[in-house]
């Protein structure tokens, strides 16, 4: 890196990159999914607040993420340009951007929500900085301690929604819990070395045939499928929600089962991560179309 590069004055963007603005954006909107799957009383403002809060707690916990691993990011050919690592933020500015982010979200939150649906971003913020983070350099089961603080945003939502969190909230949260573990996977395989060469001890790197990873990917991947259904089975979604339930999980179960043959595991993990990716939305969507539109 030029040091005249180094002493540059971070941009807007650099700081804009250090939120994860994609990742972060996927938060909010299962946020939002649980808040509609609520069916609340209409409130233009709370939802306002519940947008702006979700996106400060998912922006301030990137910044704070990337803070945290920035020696581990430095090492790794796919995060070495990340902001910190590049020179373009320094790290001191990174670490108060992420703060004042959580507390300003927080602080949103429990004034102009409720303070349910803080408390669970609180719980979000600290599963992630102070449970999966540390976790990722001791544990094999990081990838599933992170899925617990990815599920959460559902739960922000729904609380914002009705001040409580019924069975269907509970089940989002098993849904976004169970559709972590083969996306992240099959990003982790497709990446293991890069894990390898600063010791992070997942699942992936310990298991060089990928045997494993593919089961374990699989058998998610069928309880996803399961958790899925369940609201249809509870009479919480009609039939026109369990069928198309029903497809996008048969899609996501022939992704991954494509991922348990050894001879194509590389190609048929960047397929099932593609998929991971538009099963998501497709599932969600259904769920909050079918709440809203044909009332179950």
């Amino acid at each position: 890196m030029n040091p005249a590069d180094a002493a540059a004055p971070a941009k807007f963007g650099d700081y804009l990159e250090l939120t994860k603005p994609r990742l972060s954006l996927l938060s909010v909107l299962t946020a939002l999914v649980g808040y509609y799957a609520a069916r609340p009383a209409p409130d233009g403002w709370r939802l306002v607040f519940l947008l702006i809060g979700t996106s400060l707690a998912a922006g301030g916990v990137a910044s704070l993420n990337q803070w945290m691993e920035r020696d581990t990011d430095a090492r790794m050919k796919r995060t070495a340009d990340r902001p910190i690592p590049s020179g373009k933020v320094p790290d001191g500015s990174a670490f108060v951007l992420g703060l004042l982010m959580c507390i300003a979200a927080l602080f949103l939150l429990f004034a102009k929500v409720n303070p349910l649906a803080a408390l669970f971003t609180l719980l979000t913020i600290v599963s992630y900085l102070c449970w999966y983070t540390p976790a990722k350099r001791w544990s094999r089961w990081s990838t599933e301690i992170g899925a617990i603080a990815g599920a959460f945003p559902p739960l922000i939502g729904w609380a914002a929604g009705e001040g409580r969190v019924t069975t269907l909230g509970w089940i989002l949260f098993g849904i976004l819990f169970f559709w972590q573990i083969p996306h992240f996977m099959a990003v982790a395989w497709t990446h293991r070395r890069d894990y390898t060469n600063v010791a992070f001890p997942m699942l992936p790197v310990r298991d060089e045939s990928g045997a494993w990873v593919a089961g374990w990917s699989f058998a998610n991947t069928v309880f996803l499928v399961g958790a899925s259904l369940l609201p249809s089975f509870l009479g919480l979604a009609t039939p026109y929600y369990a069928f198309a339930a029903a497809v996008a999980g048969l899609w996501f179960l022939w992704r991954a089962g494509n991922f348990l043959k050894p001879a194509t595991r590389d190609a048929a993990a960047r397929k099932l991560f593609l998929t991971s990716i538009a099963y998501l939305p497709i599932l969600l969507g259904a769920l909050v179309a079918d709440r809203l539109i044909f009332k179950p």
